[in-house]
């Protein structure tokens, strides 16, 4: 295709709708092809089917969706004035983990038991979260530039929302929620002085949460300090492993090594290690490239659009999940110390995975709600309705012309010779 022919595709109006849909789908299926492939000896090794836990990743990939499909048909305006009862909504589900139905893991209290299954309620919050950022900072933007405006009620809210999720000592999740604050106030326009002194803040509020025992070791170990098979830095040193293995072509689908037990979270945390391993380094770019994609088409919707709410929330949405991205790429490859943050639509997890589709799907709502997209997509029917009329009525007429025998090919008496006719004559 030529430069020009990709820069007319790129200018549609329905790039960025297009975009998003079709990166999603594809993130999801490698996801779901390297959950089986590294889930599979666990599955085992628990005493289960090794299709176990890629059959519960499925249901879950399909639950999400049906859940973007619904949020992608809802009408902007509903997002717009039921902001609030959504985040409320997710704040009185994050409260949950402080209830007889909470459960633990890894040090971490943010699951709840609903009896059929677990669920992680924080994954709603970075949802509600973003949307009501977008409702509220849209509402001041004439007054953005004032700081108790730009600041209030969005910075005291969302340090409730982190609060709720530190409470459960969950310090990945609660970095990620900071990032869809600043995202938000980013594209709402708060002044560049107001982003230094908040993530000052932040910087010592975090370093001060860091220093509980399990995390400290887990800094220590990642800046290098007594590195051993049995330290913290283990399932790093493992994932570094895996990518070294791999080299630029992989080992092949299936056969990576560092899941039979040796590279802990293979499937969920460190997935991107064992698809460095199986698929090499020309599979772990090609993921970074459609996490770009992806980012690209949500900036294009930010840029076009000329509601502020759909370019606040969508900005927030972006933040989450490419920044999500980045911070488990970033754990893999030992530029972070471990946090627990899994890759969105890749790593198995159904909350995550049910929520992020959710939030993608509220994102390609956006996309179809931009001026040039609605028409595009409201012309889109009555073109196809129109080719199927043409290409009928050709069909009708050939089949009219096969029907009707050519002049030459009648006999005397204005008949048409048959096969068998024919063949008699012959004989």
């Amino acid at each position: 295709m030529s430069r020009k022919s990709w820069l007319g595709q790129w200018n549609s109006p329905v790039a960025s709708y297009y975009l998003i849909l079709s990166v999603t789908a594809l993130l999801t299926a490698i996801g779901l092809a390297m959950v089986l492939s590294a889930s599979s000896v666990r599955a085992l090794n628990m005493g289960d089917s090794p299709y176990s836990i890629f059959l519960g990743q499925a249901r879950f990939a399909l639950l999400g969706a049906v859940a973007l499909c619904v949020t992608a048909l809802v009408p902007v305006r509903f997002y717009r004035k039921g902001a609030w009862f959504i985040l409320a909504g997710a704040m009185g589900l994050q409260l949950l983990i402080f209830s007889p139905l909470a459960l633990s893991a890894g040090g971490n209290t943010n699951w709840v038991n609903l009896g059929f299954t677990a669920a992680q309620p924080s994954e709603v919050v970075k949802l509600g979260l973003a949307i009501w950022l977008g409702a509220v900072l849209a509402r001041k933007q004439a007054l953005i530039g004032q700081w108790t405006h730009a600041l209030i009620p969005a910075v005291p809210v969302a340090a409730v929302a982190v609060g709720l999720v530190l409470g459960g000592h969950d310090l990945g999740t609660a970095i990620i929620l900071m990032m869809i604050v600043a995202g938000a106030l980013w594209v709402a326009g708060v002044p560049g002085r107001l982003f230094a002194i908040g993530g000052s803040v932040a910087a010592i509020g975090m370093v001060a949460l860091a220093q509980t025992d399990n995390r400290a070791k887990r800094i220590a170990a990642w800046l290098g300090e007594n590195c051993d098979e049995q330290a913290a830095c283990y399932q790093t040193k493992h994932g570094l492993w895996a990518l070294g293995t791999g080299g630029w072509g992989g080992v092949g689908l299936g056969a990576g090594r560092e899941k039979w037990l040796y590279l802990p979270e293979a499937h969920n945390d460190f997935i991107f290690a064992v698809v460095g391993e199986e698929l090499g380094l020309q599979g772990t770019l090609l993921m970074l490239v459609l996490f770009g994609v992806l980012g690209a088409a949500m900036t294009r919707v930010v840029l076009r659009h000329p509601d502020p709410f759909v370019k606040i929330t969508t900005a927030a949405i972006a933040a989450w999940i490419i920044g999500q991205a980045l911070v488990n790429v970033a754990v893999v490859i030992g530029l972070l110390p471990v946090i627990g943050v899994p890759l969105p639509l890749v790593s198995a997890g159904g909350s995550a995975l049910i929520m992020t589709m959710a939030a993608i799907g509220v994102v390609v709502a956006f996309a179809r709600d931009e001026p040039e997209a609605r028409a595009a997509l409201a012309a889109r029917p009555r073109t196809v309705r129109r080719s199927i009329a043409v290409v009928a009525r050709g069909g009708a007429r050939r089949l009219g012309r096969r029907g009707r025998a050519r002049p030459s090919e009648r006999t005397s008496s204005g008949s048409v010779p048959s096969v068998r006719s024919e063949r008699v004559s012959r004989g």
